[in-house]
């Protein structure tokens, strides 16, 4: 599949008067894909046709990112990803799924975590119940702050010139950044840098760089709740790690299995960062093998 194919088989719904594309196939229970940064629902398609043969896989570009609308003056934050996806869910009639996350989508995953084992409130979504989550499988992000090690061109995003270095980004940027975070052998085609370039820039992307940003601030105000919640998540709760990624790899490991007695993790030698797009079948079947454990429980 093209990302153009991608994209006109997406679908869309309006969160807060702005438009927000996701994709939807397959039939079963549901399972929900959330992305990193800075890319999109465009990072699973490699392993979109495994995941779809046997789930109801739903996969959105938060508000911010891809093809969905990228307000210039919107006060992007993780808590607020987090009601997008609920608002998603809840429209689409999902009462429970398993979930999936990446980078960015860590954190998002962890306040959902969070609202539903910490919080344990029903009835956040336009009076309607939250969907219940059912496993949790997260891949290399920052799940905890204090392991988390961001690019130089993060840490200047995060700046006070900030809105400047996001203007400066270019596919060469990216290009760079990326053959430092995935592994030796798995790194990006051509192609595949031309198309997550061309969600970044999609609708003028980045404009809001650093107003995306924020969420390594945000990772660290949220510390004792998203960390809380990992070592008490409520469903079970995979790692599926890339070692060689120098931002949330080994090193996020090792912290992870300090902090969680007995921690499930699946270690991918030789891979980095961006693990479903490295290593799709490793990837894939890390997540089937987790749900499929869970359901004989």
């Amino acid at each position: 599949m093209t990302l153009a194919q991608w994209q006109a088989a997406g679908l869309d719904f309006d969160y807060r008067g702005h438009r927000i594309f996701y994709r939807r196939e397959g039939r079963g229970t549901p399972l929900l894909l959330i992305h990193g940064f800075p890319t999109a629902s465009w990072d699973w398609y490699r392993i979109w046709d495994a995941l779809t043969a046997r789930f109801d896989v739903i996969a959105p570009d938060m508000i911010g990112f891809g093809f969905s609308a990228k307000p210039p003056d919107y006060p992007y934050s993780l808590l607020d990803q987090a009601t997008l996806i609920e608002s998603l869910l809840a429209e689409l009639g999902v009462e429970r799924y398993h979930l999936v996350a990446h980078d960015y989508g860590d954190s998002v995953a962890q306040e959902l975590l969070a609202r539903q084992v910490v919080d344990q409130i029903d009835d956040r979504v336009d009076g309607d119940a939250a969907a219940r989550i059912e496993t949790c499988c997260l891949l290399n992000g920052g799940i905890i702050p204090g392991s988390h090690r961001p690019l130089l061109v993060q840490k200047l995003l995060m700046s006070p010139v900030g809105f400047l270095i996001g203007r400066l980004v270019n596919k060469g940027t990216l290009r760079r950044s990326f053959d430092d975070i995935f592994g030796a052998d798995t790194r990006p085609t051509e192609q595949e840098l031309d198309d997550f370039w061309a969600l970044i820039e999609y609708n003028g992307g980045r404009r809001v760089f650093h107003r995306l940003i924020r969420y390594m601030r945000e990772r660290k105000e949220q510390e004792a709740r998203w960390v809380g919640v990992l070592r008490r998540p409520g469903v079970p709760l995979r790692l599926v790690n890339g070692p060689e990624d120098p931002i949330s790899g080994g090193h996020v490991v090792t912290a992870f299995r300090e902090l969680v007695p007995r921690a499930d993790v699946v270690e991918l030698a030789g891979i980095g960062h961006y693990p479903q797009v490295e290593a799709p079948q490793r990837v894939s079947a890390a997540i089937l093998e987790q749900i499929d454990a869970a359901a004989v429980r």
